[in-house]
C-alpha cells in the first residue's frame, strides 16, 4: 500500500503543471503581493511561532514544510517542531524513536500513525531525528475530541487525572462567534448532529495544540508547527488560545490553498494569514 503512494505521488509529480518562474507554486503576502522564499524565510526567522497551515494531502505542501524545517535549522540554534499529526498520548513512543531507542518498525507500529505518515510526514520526522530536533506532539488523543464531540466539554470533566494529561486544562473558553467557528457551525446545519458540541470538539483541538506549546514558548524556542489550515487561519483557533495567554508572542501563520490558476491570489484567500501559499489544484495528492 505505502509503496503503491509513493509510485502514485511520483508519477503525479512527473505531470503537475508549473508557472512562468519554473515553480509548481507561489507565495503571496496577507494582501496579495508575489513574494519569493526569501522573504518568506527571513520572516520565519524572526518569528517565535511559525503556523504552517496545510492541506493535509497535498504533497507539495509537505515538502515545503520539510524546507522550512531545513531553513530554521541552518538559521537556529534551539527550535521545536511540533505537529498536529501526532496526539499527546504518543510523546513517549516519539522521544524514544527520536533518541533512537526504538526502531522505526515497532514506533511505527505502535504510534497511531495518520494514513499519509509514510509519505507526507516521516520525512519531516527523519530530518527531526537526524539533527536532533525535538518534537512535541499537540494533539488531544482522537477518542476524547470525539466524546466531546457527542456529548459536550463537560464530558470531559469526569476523566481521570492521567487522561486529562493530554487535554488542555479544563475549563476552556469557547468563543462560538469566532467566524471559524460560526462557520462550522453553519456547515453542521441539518446534519442531524449537535453543531454546538462539533464546535467545542474543535475547540478543544485547538486549546490543547496551543498549550502543548507553552512549555517551548516559556524556555524560547523557536517554534515550528505543522496543522490543517482550518486551525490557524484568520488567526483564529490555535493562535486564538495561543495569543490569550502570550499576547505579545511574535506569530507568523502560512495558509494553504489550492488554485486552477496560481499567478494571481483570489479575494477569498486574501487575509487569511501572514503568508498564502498558492498551489495548483493538479498538486500530486498523497490520498
Amino acid at each position: 500500500m505505502i509503496k503503491k503512494l509513493l509510485i502514485c505521488t511520483f508519477i503525479s509529480l512527473l505531470s503537475i503543471n508549473v508557472n512562468a518562474q519554473g515553480k509548481i507554486y507561489q507565495i503571496y503576502s496577507s494582501n496579495g503581493e508575489l513574494l519569493d522564499e526569501k522573504q518568506l524565510f527571513e520572516s520565519i526567522n524572526q518569528a517565535e511561532v511559525t503556523f504552517f497551515g496545510e492541506l493535509h494531502n497535498n504533497s507539495v505542501a509537505h515538502w515545503l514544510q520539510l524546507q522550512i524545517l531545513k531553513n530554521l535549522k541552518e538559521n537556529q540554534k534551539d527550535i521545536i517542531l511540533g505537529g498536529e499529526f501526532f496526539e499527546r498520548d504518543d510523546q513517549l513512543n516519539i522521544d524514544e524513536w527520536l533518541e533512537g531507542k526504538i526502531t522505526d518498525k515497532n514506533f511505527e507500529a505502535e504510534a497511531k500513525l495518520w494514513n499519509n505518515y509514510i509519505p507526507d510526514y516521516k520525512p519531516l520526522m527523519l530530518f527531526a531525528k537526524q539533527n536532533q530536533i525535538p518534537f512535541v506532539a499537540t494533539n488531544i488523543p482522537r477518542k476524547y475530541a470525539s466524546v466531546v464531540s457527542r456529548e459536550g466539554l463537560g464530558s470531559l470533566e469526569t476523566f481521570s487525572k492521567e487522561a486529562k494529561k493530554s487535554i488542555a486544562p479544563l475549563p476552556i473558553e469557547v468563543d462560538m462567534t469566532l467566524p471559524g467557528y460560526e462557520g462550522m457551525k453553519g456547515m453542521m446545519h441539518g446534519s442531524g448532529m449537535n453543531a454546538d458540541f462539533m464546535v467545542e470538539a474543535q475547540a478543544i483541538k485547538d486549546a490543547t495544540m496551543a498549550y502543548s506549546l507553552f512549555e517551548f514558548i516559556n524556555k524560547k524556542k523557536s517554534i515550528f508547527h505543522v496543522n490543517g489550515s482550518y486551525h490557524s487561519n484568520n488567526y483564529e483557533g490555535i493562535v486564538w488560545y495561543l495569543r490569550k495567554e502570550y499576547p505579545k508572542i511574535k506569530i507568523l501563520t502560512i495558509a494553504t490553498v489550492e488554485q486552477g490558476d496560481t499567478t494571481s491570489l483570489l479575494e477569498a484567500s486574501k487575509g487569511i494569514a501572514d503568508f498564502i501559499i498558492v498551489l495548483p489544484t493538479d498538486s500530486p495528492k498523497s490520498y
